[in-house]
């Protein structure tokens, strides 16, 4: 398997796919119809030293990645609003002032987003942990707890909104942009046929990456003590981003890398993915190729996956040339015939002058 460097997620009806600088979104509308939107995403990282150092890096990519899906995800949604509301979005002249006022409220709704997952993930947790004081004395282990009380918590959660029907069918395109990723990444052209056969599951997927975070913060939380509960509390929620940033080096690294180790250590967030990515239909993979082909040349990336460095010339392959021209290579019998040409006139040369 081959980094290809392309990520992406999954929408109401349809899948975003990113590479580099670009990304696609590809929605499947009420009339059958593939509508693909094409667009260039800015980042902090592309005009500043500091936002590509590692771990910053990891902060800056999650906060954008966190933007653009909420972008692209309101995108996909705006397909299957009511008629009435759709007429109503046409009506309106103001573009500037709309487009303003659908940012504040994505930012308004992302800010909610952050503080309810805080809350349920991170503070509920720590509060539960503290209740058992008394009776675990031992704050390192009161930290285990705490961790491992966060990872049921998530595993729960997912579990609770796969049962949605609309959850149910954003899994199966989530499924689709894994399948046609593995599909690009092994090498196979990207046909339904194709895609059909891969995986599910990948390294490099946003639920290993949250996983990840769950892990990285039981380590940190064991061994960062602190006697005000307060504080405690605080550094939990202040250390997120630290945490994040570690996360993502660590899928970083293990999406462009396939060892014994890395295989072990991406195994939890492979099985936790099982919960997040389900089968798609055929139609739902043709919406991840059409989403994957609009940001993404496999063809090009296919033609040159085995590629090698080029191996150094020996002197037998190479080329017999030196100043621009060619040198004639004489074979043995001819240089022996030219040195009994040579040394029959010398000898003539010399019988001549001795007469």
């Amino acid at each position: 398997m081959k980094y290809s460097g392309i990520g992406g997620q999954a929408v109401l009806e349809g899948i975003m796919m990113k590479n580099q600088k670009e990304y696609s979104v590809a929605v499947r509308k009420p009339d059958g119809e593939i509508e693909v939107k094409k667009e260039t995403c800015r980042s902090l990282r592309d005009h500043s030293k500091v936002a590509n150092l590692p771990v910053i890096r990891g902060v800056v990519t999650f906060a954008e990645s966190l933007k653009t899906g909420m972008k692209t995800l309101n995108y996909s949604t705006s397909f299957y609003e009511d008629e009435e509301e759709q007429k109503k979005e046409e009506q309106k002249n103001n573009e500037k002032k709309e487009d303003v006022k659908d940012s504040l409220i994505m930012g308004l709704v992302l800010m909610l987003a952050i503080i309810l997952a805080i809350g349920i993930f991170v503070v509920g947790p720590f509060l539960l942990s503290e209740a058992l004081k008394k009776p675990i004395p031992s704050p390192q282990l009161r930290g285990l707890i705490e961790g491992v009380l966060r990872v049921i918590l998530f595993v729960v959660y997912v579990k609770l909104i796969s049962l949605m029907k609309d959850i149910k069918r954003v899994f199966m395109y989530h499924g689709a942009e894994h399948k046609c990723i593995n599909c690009v990444e092994n090498g196979e052209d990207l046909t339904v046929a194709n895609v059909r056969k891969q995986t599910t599951v990948h390294k490099r997927c946003g639920t290993s990456f949250l996983l990840i975070v769950m892990f990285v913060s039981i380590l940190f939380f064991m061994f960062i003590v602190v006697g005000n509960v307060w504080l405690r509390m605080l550094l939990r929620i202040l250390l997120i981003p630290v945490i994040a940033g570690l996360a993502y080096e660590f899928i970083r690294f293990a999406g462009s890398h396939d060892n014994a180790v890395i295989n072990v250590l991406s195994k939890p967030g492979l099985m936790l993915q099982g919960l997040t990515t389900a089968e798609p239909t055929d139609d739902m993979i043709e919406v991840a190729i059409a989403s994957v082909e609009a940001v993404f040349d496999w063809k090009e990336f296919i033609a040159h996956m085995d590629d090698e460095p080029e191996k150094p010339v020996t002197d037998e392959e190479a080329p017999a040339e030196e100043n621009g021209e060619d040198i004639e290579i004489l074979d043995i019998d001819e240089i022996e015939e030219e040195e009994k040409e040579i040394l029959e006139k010398i000898d003539e040369y010399f019988e001549d002058g001795e007469q």
